[in-house]
């Protein structure tokens, strides 16, 4: 509760040093970002949603079903937390993973991620009297075949009780290091010259 703070009340009125202490502190914050995500992902732990596996399962499966295909540690994150708006974003949880992981991610991985939860209603909208084939719209974008095999091959079969399944603190690292620094941010400059 000591730390240096600004003396303005009003934005308009900061000053440069006001705004130094401000982007100090914004740097230390950033740093726990990771933490605070994968603190965020355990609030999955328990939720079944009527799944045979807690949604948390489920993104540990996806992430080590891709890991263990080869999949480089970009992706194999994406694959972990496809499904982190689930907690905030009911109606649009994939929005919400995208949003956390676009300034991090390719944008390919950011496109598969944020659409991933049209292409996995090729599985069930039919059930729900929705159009199964929604994913088709994007039949001639460059990532629909990323997208495509991500959902086939890591996210669809992700609900085994029986699978392997790795542990948060085995993709600790990986978020940790994808998370390091954005490739992408409205403050990127001010980092680099930081740095």
């Amino acid at each position: 509760m000591n730390s240096p703070r600004a003396a303005f009340s009003d934005m308009q009125n900061g000053t440069a040093e006001d705004w130094q202490t401000i982007a100090a502190s914004f740097g230390d914050f950033a740093k726990t970002l990771p933490d605070r995500i994968m603190d965020h992902l355990k609030l999955l732990e328990g939720d079944f949603g009527g799944f045979k596996v807690d949604r948390m399962t489920h993104c540990l499966q996806t992430a080590t079903r891709a890991h263990r295909d080869g999949k480089d540690n970009e992706y194999v994150v994406c694959a972990l937390l496809h499904d982190i708006g689930d907690t905030l974003g009911t109606y649009n949880h994939a929005d919400v993973a995208a949003v956390l992981l676009e300034p991090f991610v390719s944008e390919a991985n950011h496109w598969m991620v944020k659409h991933h939860a049209i292409f996995q209603g090729y599985y069930f909208f039919h059930h729900l009297g929705m159009d199964r084939d929604m994913r088709e719209q994007f039949k001639d974008h460059p990532h629909y075949a990323h997208t495509l095999e991500f959902v086939t091959k890591y996210d669809s079969p992700a609900f085994d009780p029986e699978a392997e399944t790795l542990p948060l603190d085995y993709f600790a690292p990986m978020v940790r290091e994808v998370m390091a620094r954005p490739r992408k941010s409205l403050y990127k400059k001010t980092m680099k010259e930081k740095a």
